[in-house]
């Protein structure tokens, strides 16, 4: 199994911008000198807690930083990009990375960045533009050929060479492309199930087992429709993890830092309002007002010390049916940076290895 970090970024909505930023190199640079495999960069507009709508900007500035680990949009959300533009933007990316770059794509799963694009999501009107933005991505990639695209959505035409020298000539550096992870949100995701139909990698939350069997039949559904057999070995889940020296030092950290203020203040309400909440919990008897981060860090999180996380996590990968990487889920710990290195050395030090070898045996 690789390991991984999610970067939504999260930052709390009084973090100036540029501070935010700053921090989120400084902790790619650590997590690529402790080894961690891939780094995914989310991409949101109307979210304060989530302040990066372009994720490109801290890769390629990360790119500069690092040495190891394979960089993402984790996930560029294509209702919101002309499929042109970014299908330049990404192959001349993957050109800078070198082969370390990686093709994160959503459908965009908040009202409010539907709202500010004039989107109806509600109608799933983001999936189709979703379907049809790869469609048009993925050919500009493979055609050597002009064509011209005349689609619901957006119009393309891919040029032949114009007055001697203009033409289109911006293709990835990876061949045929990059590799392409396609993240799912909500129960029976359609976009999981544009993964399993084109043989992407999948990105789910870990919200709980039932959430996870959901998103895998998904990934399988669409396989199904392609003839393709889904690998599980491709499938990203995210997960969050706090791991000190003892149980107690963990959980006192999990629950007195930014992880739970996050979830206190922003996950935990929007969930509610998504209608997610029923989702978290391990009976269904539990009150909503039950779900709380002192719930999560007792029944779902991955807190504690290295043995008691390679517990957790052993469990986490034997109720799921097995998944290729784990994603951590990252916050704003700039306040309490050593702690959170510490956390992550832990993981990458004493977790991962006995936990390895654990599900190797």
């Amino acid at each position: 199994m690789d390991t991984g970090i999610f970067m939504m970024p999260s930052h709390p909505p009084e973090r100036p911008f540029a501070e935010g930023f700053a921090w989120d190199l400084k902790h790619l640079e650590l997590c690529d000198r402790l080894g961690f495999d891939e780094a995914w960069i989310g991409e949101h507009f109307c979210s304060p807690w989530e302040p990066n709508p372009a994720p490109d900007l801290l890769i390629a500035q990360a790119l500069l930083r690092t040495q190891q680990m394979k960089l993402a949009p984790g996930a560029h959300l294509l209702p919101y990009h002309h499929p042109a533009e970014l299908a330049c933007r990404v192959a001349y990316l993957d050109h800078v990375a070198k082969g370390r770059f990686m093709f994160g794509v959503g459908s965009s799963g908040l009202p409010s960045d539907w709202k500010l694009f004039d989107i109806d999501g509600t109608s799933g009107q983001n999936r189709k533009m979703t379907r049809e933005a790869l469609d048009i991505i993925l050919k500009l990639w493979a055609a050597d050929a002009p064509f011209e695209y005349r689609g619901e959505y957006w119009s393309v035409n891919r040029i032949d060479t114009m007055l001697d020298t203009l033409k289109f000539h911006i293709k990835p550096y990876q061949k045929p492309h990059p590799p392409i992870g396609i993240a799912g949100l909500s129960p029976k995701s359609d976009t999981l199930e544009i993964a399993g139909e084109r043989g992407f990698m999948p990105m789910s939350l870990n919200i709980s087992k039932a959430y996870l069997a959901d998103h895998w039949e998904s990934v399988e559904r669409g396989g199904a429709k392609t003839g393709r057999k889904p690998r599980r070995s491709d499938w990203r889940v995210v997960r969050e993890v706090y791991i000190a020296e003892t149980d107690a030092e963990a959980k006192k950290r999990a629950l007195g830092g930014m992880l739970t203020r996050a979830y206190r203040d922003y996950l935990l309400p929007l969930f509610l309002s998504f209608g997610f909440v029923s989702l978290f919990k391990h009976d269904p008897s539990v009150a909503d007002s039950e779900v709380t981060p002192e719930y999560l860090a007792e029944r779902s999180w991955l807190v504690g010390s290295p043995r008691t996380v390679r517990q957790r996590l052993a469990d986490m990968y034997g109720e799921s049916g097995g998944f290729g990487t784990l994603l951590v889920l990252t916050f704003d710990y700039q306040d309490e940076h050593e702690a959170w290195a510490a956390s992550q050395r832990l993981l990458i030090e004493e977790v991962m290895p006995e936990f390895r070898k654990q599900i190797a045996a």
